[in-house]
Formats: C-alpha cells, sequence, structure tokens
C-alpha cells in the first residue's frame, strides 16, 4: 500500500520547488538543539569559562549545529524517498511527493556541511571535532551501504550519538580545552537512546495496528527484526543504563544533584507512557514543546537543578558514605 499521492504513483511526480528544497533543511527540528544547553551550564559550572570570546563560540556553535543537523536531514530525505512513500505521515515529504534533482541535493548538502564545519573551526578545535563527527554520523546513518538506519538496535544507537554531541559541542562553547565527565556523555547517549526507541515503539503500535506489520517492515528494514515486546525491553534497558550513568555523575561531581533523581525517573515514565498513546508526540521529537506536563516536568527538573548547582547540603555527602546498621 502506497501512501502517495496519485501523481507520484503514476510516476510522474511535478519538479520540485526551491521551497521544497528549503523544507528538507527541517529548521523546523531547531528545537532539538535544545539538547546543547545542559552541556553549557555543565561546562560552566564544572570548569568555568576557558574562552576568550564566549558569545562568538556560542553562535558560531548554534550556526555550526544547524547546518550540520539540516545536511544531515537533506541526505535523509534523499536516501529515504523511496521508503517513507510507505509510512503514513512521512509519505507526504518533499522528496517523496517532488522530483528532485540528486545533484542539487549533493550541493545542497555540501554547502552545508562546508559552512558548518568553517562556522565550528572557527570557534575551536573541539567544536570542529563534535561537528565533524556529527556530519560523518549522517552518512553513517543514511547512506547505504552502511545505512545504520536498517539495523536493529544498531539504528538507534548509532542515531542516539547525536545527543552526546550536541553536549559535546555546548560544553565547547564554554571550555574548548576538555571533555565533559565520561559519565555524563554515556548518560546523555543512553538518554537518547532510549527516546529514539520510544519513538520506534510508538510507530510500531500505530502503524502495526493500522497497516500491518509487512508495511512498516518495507518503510524501514530494521522493523522486521523488532517486536513490540523488544522495543518495549530496549527501553527499560537504554532508560537503565542513562539511570546508572546519571548517578555515577552526581557522586563523583556532585551530590546535591542526587535531588533531581526522582524527577528524572519520572520524566522517563512520564515519556514513556506518552509513547504508548496513539497519535504520540514521541514519534516527531521536535513537536515535544506541546506536551504541558512533560514541560512542566522539565521545567521542575531545572529549577531542582539550579538548586542543587548553587546550595551546597554536606549532609547529603552521607549517602556516598560506607554506613552500617548495628544490631545490638
Amino acid at each position: 500500500m502506497a501512501l502517495i499521492d496519485s501523481k507520484v504513483e503514476a510516476g510522474k511526480p511535478p519538479a520540485a520547488s526551491i521551497r521544497q528544497y528549503l523544507a528538507i533543511l527541517r529548521l523546523d527540528h531547531s528545537t532539538k538543539h535544545i539538547f546543547i544547553v545542559p552541556g553549557i551550564v555543565l561546562a560552566w559550572l564544572l570548569r568555568g569559562p576557558r574562552g576568550e570570546h564566549i558569545a562568538s563560540a556560542i553562535v558560531l556553535g548554534l550556526v555550526a549545529a544547524i547546518c550540520i543537523a539540516s545536511a544531515n536531514y537533506v541526505i535523509n530525505e534523499w536516501f529515504d524517498r523511496d521508503f517513507d512513500r510507505h509510512h503514513p505521515t512521512k509519505s507526504q515529504r518533499s522528496a517523496v511527493q517532488r522530483a528532485m534533482d540528486g545533484k542539487i541535493i549533493g550541493l545542497e548538502w555540501l554547502l552545508l556541511v562546508a559552512l558548518g564545519l568553517v562556522c565550528a573551526s572557527a570557534s575551536s578545535r573541539l567544536m570542529l571535532f563534535a561537528t565533524g563527527i556529527f556530519a560523518l554520523q549522517g552518512i553513517v546513518y543514511n547512506v547505504p551501504p552502511l545505512r545504520s538506519k536498517d539495523k536493529a538496535y544498531f539504528d538507534v544507537i548509532s542515531e542516539s550519538v547525536n545527543n552526546p554531541l550536541r553536549l559535546l559541542i555546548g560544553w565547547a562553547m564554554i571550555d574548548p580545552t576538555s571533555l565533559p565527565p565520561g559519565s555524563v556523555i554515556l548518560c546523555y547517549w543512553f538518554g537518547g537512546a532510549f527516546l529514539m526507541a520510544a519513538k520506534r515503539l510508538s510507530e510500531y503500535r500505530e502503524i502495526a495496528a493500522s497497516h500491518g506489520r509487512e508495511l512498516l517492515a518495507r518503510y524501514r528494514a530494521s522493523f522486521a527484526h523488532y517486536t513490540e515486546v523488544s522495543l518495549t525491553a530496549s527501553c527499560l534497558s537504554y532508560s537503565l543504563f542513562s539511570v546508572f550513568f546519571l548517578s555515577v555523575f552526581l557522586v563523583k561531581y556532585r551530590i546535591e544533584y542526587v535531588l533531581a533523581m526522582p524527577l528524572v525517573v519520572m520524566l522517563f515514565t512520564t515519556y514513556f507512557s506518552m509513547s504508548t498513546s496513539p497519535g504520540s508526540s514521541a514519534q516527531k521529537p521536535e513537536k515535544l514543546y506541546g506536551e504541558r506536563g512533560l514541560m512542566l516536568l522539565v521545567l521542575a527538573l531545572v529549577a531542582v537543578f539550579l538548586v542543587a548547582s548553587l546550595v551546597d547540603m554536606p549532609f547529603l555527602s552521607r549517602l556516598a558514605e560506607q554506613h552500617y546498621i548495628t544490631l545490638n
């Protein structure tokens, strides 16, 4: 069942306009770059500003991140066009509904990557490294014969690497002389994997119920190896790993952050519950800002994090010490 309009189905899609070539940049997805902010905050709190031009580093970093992300979206739509036609909503994307020129797509990608890397190199070597890996991830994830998105589980792990890369971009804006703690990088990575697995779970439940698993596998080959149970189990695993590495970080660097743990658990739980609902925003993370309950939890988490960052609570250090309850 092809979910495309009659002109495309007949093999005569209209030529793409400039507006369609700009649409595949998905600038409306820039809200995902909010994951850069914790990198900025953590670098400021743990290391302090180490660069001479912080404001310009932030601007250059944001431009670089947006350009590289858009470059990845460009090749995503181009190489996914024959698969997206099987998706209920992605079948309406420009690359499916319009005839696009591969040379223009290649030029568009090249210009975006070049601009992103130039901005990054003008900021710092660490920024250049982070954005370079970001661009490489887009190739590994989307372009055959690598195309990791077609391989079950590796699709989630390779896509979610964007999370720690955004963290690193934010960190490099403030301190280009060091890397974030490994525990934070892994926490961010597995947290991103949880989000991506929850997105697939939501897609699986909705599309399999409405169009069948056969269509789902034609849309994305990795779904042929997933089940609702395996996706649910992977969500649980990724969330547990994320919380584990977060715990390692807070015990090592600032025990006061333990106060945020209940909200972190509530955030994971709420997001997972939301992903099991029909028409869930988990399928479109760029639209999550419209989820009022989720946003209230995020705001509460930010508030607790700020308090824990600014207020010393020595009594909490006992949680990281050895104590035994002795019986007489």
